[in-house]
């Protein structure tokens, strides 16, 4: 199983060609269990503005395994945000340190196009595809 973060989805519907677009159309093509949970599920779906655009993308995530976030998960989101903070390194957008736990909790890689997760897989073992 992997979980594809929201800056892969976005390219990948956009057409865009680039390495970690190509690691999901591996995994796909590999008939990798692929996951999404709440987060990348809102802000996927958030950014479509034509209707029929919408109801495809609800339709193909639909067939994805879809991860609960559970107190856990958001607790350790906290302490993933606060650890690296204390060695000086502060990620802009916390609901990253939101998703980076979703895939360690699961114990499963994240393939992203985001430097957010670089020190999270860095510092504190994130698992990249």
């Amino acid at each position: 199983m992997v979980l594809v973060d929201t800056s892969v989805w976005i390219d990948f519907f956009n057409s865009q060609e680039n390495e970690k677009v190509s690691q999901l159309k591996e995994a796909i093509s590999n008939n990798e269990d692929i996951a999404i949970c709440g987060v990348i599920l809102t802000e996927v779906l958030q950014g479509i503005k034509n209707k029929k655009e919408y109801e495809l993308v609800e339709e193909i995530f639909e067939s994805l395994s879809y991860l609960e976030m559970n107190k856990i998960i958001f607790t350790d989101a906290a302490n993933i945000y606060r650890n690296l903070r204390k060695t000086g390194i502060t990620i802009r957008k916390p609901v990253d340190c939101m998703i980076a736990s979703v895939a360690m909790n699961y114990k499963i890689a994240l393939i992203h196009n985001d430097k957010d997760f670089d020190p999270i897989e860095e510092k504190l073992n994130l698992v990249k595809y």
